[in-house]
């Protein structure tokens, strides 16, 4: 039997509807915008299985520069209107009252990155709306935002968007967010695991001859890699023949190479198959982000053998095992990150340890387990009473 027919029958069997769903999921980008991220490879490798369990699902995103207005992937309708951030919501509202006779949804999720696309205030045909929140905003504002926006999000325009959806079935990725949530109000939330699109290695694989840290994933202002520039000049110091290796680009690339000084490099213009190996040569992997939803680059770079160094916030520090698949920076600046960081790399047998345990977890982490611990809770949610809110 196929692994594709295999995990078809495991759906079905938690499915209460054994000829499938009709599933509408809103999220304001999709796996191919040029700005995609964790949260987008979420809902290709998910929306993929469900269609292929016998679902009818349709992802309503927005548009980008050359992208097809509509098209189906993997067997899913992709629905491209409206742009990122603003004009996507009001597509989506748009979108769905448009196909209520000629299509109809059994369930909404509403994909909910900092602001929600208030499925639960328009959906008005009986469907079950659930919410996706992989990560809360927070401090994301002070950095990604400029004054006086980011003192009006963080402090009112999140929990106002958030406080209509506390009564909403909510899906998260960690423990981290589930706690953020509860603490906003939020009475049913449940959490599901992450994946990986590619096989974890056999065994350790070969590194480079000299220490080489890695950052993998978008370069920009909340990650903090200007933190992990200044903690690397640092580590410089005492192992002059180290190297940061910077996979990946971003809105913030061309200012951090200003910053950067000896032994700093960048891969901007890579595949995937060649992050991969860039990053299997890697000693360690740090992630310096402010807070993350979980850290999917964590577990990549595990299956990879690389063990992690990361600060102890929000979504790594469930991501990372601490002192057992990588290492958790309990204070903030450079100075800590450059001294965990030196302890990995002069640590031999501290090192080889935490790459072996890495490797040993990731293989935990599989998309098909995603997929049906997700259909899992819409069938749970299916008996849960979803008060339909007033349209605005």
């Amino acid at each position: 039997m196929s692994q594709a027919s295999t995990f078809r029958g495991a759906l079905q069997g938690v499915s209460s509807n054994k000829h499938g769903l009709r599933i509408l999921w809103l999220t304001w980008k999709d796996l191919g915008h040029p700005q995609a991220g964790g949260a987008e490879v979420l809902t290709h490798e998910v929306t993929k299985r469900l269609a292929t369990a016998g679902n009818d699902v349709t992802v309503f995103t927005s548009g980008y520069d050359g992208c097809n207005a509509q098209e189906t992937i993997d067997g899913v309708r992709v629905i491209r209107s409206g742009t990122y951030r603003s004009s996507v919501f009001s597509a989506a509202r748009h979108y769905y009252e448009s196909n209520l006779g000629e299509h109809g949804f059994d369930v909404i999720v509403d994909a909910i990155n900092t602001r929600p696309f208030n499925a639960s205030r328009f959906a008005r045909n009986g469907e079950r709306v659930v919410a996706l929140i992989s990560q809360l905003a927070k401090e994301y504002w002070f950095y990604e935002t400029p004054f006086p926006l980011s003192y009006i999000g963080y402090y009112f325009l999140e929990n106002r968007w958030l406080r209509g959806y506390v009564n909403i079935p909510t899906i998260t990725v960690s423990q981290s967010t589930r706690k953020e949530l509860l603490e906003l109000g939020f009475n049913k939330v449940e959490v599901i695991p992450l994946g990986i699109n590619f096989e974890p290695l056999e065994n350790l694989g070969e590194k480079e001859s000299y220490p080489v840290i890695a950052y993998a994933g978008r370069i920009n202002r909340a990650k903090r890699p200007d933190i992990l520039v200044k903690a690397f000049r640092r580590v410089r110091e005492r192992l002059p023949n180290s190297e940061l290796w910077f996979i990946g680009k971003g809105p913030f690339e061309n200012k951090l190479k200003e910053l950067a000084g000896e032994g700093v490099k960048f891969f901007d213009d890579v595949s995937n198959s060649e992050r991969r190996a860039l990053l299997k040569k890697a000693w360690v992997l740090t992630n310096p982000s402010v807070r993350e939803g979980y850290g999917l680059n964590i577990i990549e770079a595990n299956a990879l053998g690389v063990p992690c160094v990361a600060y102890d916030v929000p979504g790594l520090r469930d991501s990372i095992r601490d002192n057992e698949t990588g290492l958790l920076v309990k204070a903030s600046g450079p100075d800590p990150l450059s001294e965990t960081l030196l302890r990995i790399l002069t640590d031999d047998s501290l090192r080889m340890r935490l790459s072996r345990d890495a490797l040993r977890h990731s293989r935990e982490f599989t998309w098909d387990r995603t997929a049906e611990e997700f259909m899992t809770l819409l069938d749970k949610f299916e008996s849960h009473s979803v008060p339909v809110l007033p349209p605005n």
